[in-house]
């Protein structure tokens, strides 16, 4: 069996930037997945409704909050093949009490969430975004809200550090309040965006809560001598959200005959350990699972046999060799750019790949004809971890972790392939087929 269906690299690069430009925030890239799945013919669930019989068939899928998981069914059920990954990025995060005021400066009070590289964040034009709860009439309603660039956080000049080319070192309290405005403006942040809600403007004062994050404001750029380069906010792991996402929807428009039930999981919370309701430590892929079994009729006994047959591909970002920190990896194994799609190992099962694992993914590479390239890091060089482990441990799926290399990892704005995101998406598609 092959893929026969056409791929064009450039064109998913292109998709991949309207992809992340759509989705500043966690709550926003489950919407634009939300939005890309209707379109596709899938039927949104809710978690609150019954769900019938024909739940554990077709194209289906479900949000919460910040996270969504999407499947294509079969009546032939007897496994799953489930591509995990997660929607949040590290950045700032904005705290209560948000509106701050400096000397005339107007400030955005941030908290720093996950572990972003601090000094790529400054001096950059940056958007808000997330959401909003209202409370209107004894009603909480939840309101998505994005603008455009419109805060800062400037760096210190020179002249008044004059060691700051030595050693940067910020203040995680003192140094990164971006600014927004100054004099005469009011600084109100919430009132900002309660005029910007997605719509149509609400009223400030009965906003009762917020998640609401920073992003960089620069549009994702293909650049490079041949185009070959990709430069965006939120690759990590918005990268392996939208190759999930493109694969699930061309295996359920290539109508393949399967016993398996092809499942995208795209949790929350996984830059500051997964440990949430949407998060891959919390129930949210076990509750779903459960709820397909239950709709197919299947036995307790049924469902364990089905997920101990399951794998999970969980697929997030991991790092090339970088030309000027060679010595920061590998002496040996050596991932390049344009070499496909990172098998990623750790003796100390930070990544979740063992043998039969490292097998699998070998055979979907080999059915999509895409090449692949194997990922561990230097002795001297911890490494960090993914929902890979998470997952295994969660619910006892065979797990392998992969995705596609980059550089500047954790940085506002990261660098991959377009190679590479051609290759992880086709090597998805095999995976949803073996």
């Amino acid at each position: 069996m092959t893929l026969s269906q056409t791929f064009d690299a450039r064109t998913n690069i292109d998709d991949l930037a309207a992809f992340v430009t759509a989705s500043p925030t966690s709550f926003h890239a489950a919407a634009e997945a939300a939005r890309r799945l209707t379109a596709a013919g899938f039927t949104e669930l809710s978690e609150q409704d019954a769900w019938g019989s024909t739940a554990a068939t077709g194209k289906h899928f479900v949000v919460r909050d910040g996270a969504i998981i999407a499947w294509v069914g079969t009546e032939a059920h007897e496994s799953y093949r489930v591509l995990g990954a997660h929607t949040d990025s590290p950045g700032f995060k904005v705290k209560p009490k948000s509106s701050v005021r400096t000397l005339t400066w107007n400030q955005v009070g941030v908290e720093v969430y996950g572990g972003p590289l601090l000094n790529s964040w400054l001096d950059r034009e940056l958007r808000l975004a997330g959401r909003l709860t209202v409370l209107v009439d004894g009603a909480l309603e939840t309101r998505l809200v994005a603008t455009g660039p419109i805060a800062r956080v400037p760096q210190l000049a020179i002249h008044l550090d004059r060691a700051a080319n030595e050693g940067l070192k910020l203040d995680k309290q003192g140094n990164l309040y971006p600014v927004w405005g100054f004099g005469d403006s009011t600084g109100d942040v919430l009132a900002y965006l309660a005029e910007r809600a997605e719509g149509g403007p609400i009223d400030p004062e009965t906003i009762v809560g917020y998640d609401l994050m920073f992003a960089d404001s620069a549009e994702p750029r293909v650049v490079g001598e041949n185009d070959e380069l990709f430069a965006s906010g939120r690759l990590d792991n918005l990268s392996s959200v939208h190759a999930g996402l493109t694969a699930l929807i061309r295996y359920a428009e290539a109508g393949v005959e399967s016993a398996q039930t092809a499942v995208l999981a795209a949790f929350d919370h996984e830059e500051i350990g997964s440990e949430s309701r949407s998060g891959a430590a919390g129930p949210f892929l076990e509750d779903v699972l459960v709820r397909l079994s239950e709709a197919r009729g299947d036995s307790a006994e049924a469902y364990r046999r089905s997920i101990s047959e399951s794998v999970c591909l969980s697929s997030d970002a991991g790092h090339l060799v970088h030309p000027n920190y060679a010595g920061h990896h590998d002496p040996t194994v050596r991932p390049v750019p344009g070499g496909g799609p990172l098998l990623k190992i750790n003796a100390n099962q930070r990544y979740a790949t063992d043998a039969v694992g490292a097998g699998i993914f070998a055979q979907a590479c080999a059915l999509a004809e895409v090449p692949y390239q194997e990922f561990v890091s230097n002795n001297n060089v911890p490494c960090g971890s993914t929902i890979g482990p998470i997952t295994a441990t969660r619910l006892g799926m065979r797990t392998v972790d992969v995705g596609v290399g980059l550089l500047s990892m954790h940085s506002a704005r990261e660098l991959t392939t377009v190679a590479d995101m051609a290759h992880l998406t086709r090597a998805i598609e095999g995976f949803y087929r073996i």
